[in-house]
């Protein structure tokens, strides 16, 4: 399953990508160093803005936090794309780390954040399987449930033809 135009398939999937997040501290959202990419953490923020908000176990269940974790996947698109111009510059989604704000008895981050994994294979296809880590944590930054981040494969821009 390889999907050769990503910002495409995410309309294909009727996925509507949030406003890219701005940065909360001195920080930016994502780095691009040669052909690689680096976003931040990001969390779970809704199309008007909103958060979603609680720790998994207890003010959520795992269902609930699942849809965080896919939420936040939509949120990290929207940052690839506002910063690449489009998806369909990543080569690869080689690594996400997944932070779950969760109870100390709690045991299923990696179901949690299968909800950022899978919406990432679902829009890139083969080139989205990655690499992983799900860990709990005891908070995260405003008790959002999840905080992900992802390095990415960038091809660079094609330069335009010379006019000579």
């Amino acid at each position: 399953m390889v999907h050769q135009n990503a910002d495409l398939r995410v309309e294909e999937l009727g996925l509507i990508l949030p406003e890219a997040p701005e940065p909360v501290a001195s920080y930016v959202t994502m780095v691009q160093f040669g052909d690689l990419g680096y976003t931040s953490g990001h969390g779970p923020v809704r199309l008007d803005g909103s958060s979603v908000v609680g720790k998994v176990g207890l003010d959520l269940t795992v269902d609930a936090a699942q849809d965080a974790a896919r939420l936040t996947a939509l949120n990290i698109l929207s940052t690839i794309r506002t910063h690449l111009g489009s998806l369909n510059r990543v080569t690869r989604v080689i690594k996400v780390l997944g932070l779950v704000n969760a109870t100390p008895d709690f045991a299923e981050h990696p179901v949690v954040i299968n909800g950022c994994s899978d919406l990432l294979v679902a829009v890139f296809g083969d080139i989205g399987r990655h690499a992983r880590s799900a860990v709990g944590v005891g908070s995260l930054p405003g008790n959002i449930p999840v905080e992900i981040e992802v390095i990415l494969g960038i091809r660079e821009l094609e330069a335009p033809p010379s006019s000579s």
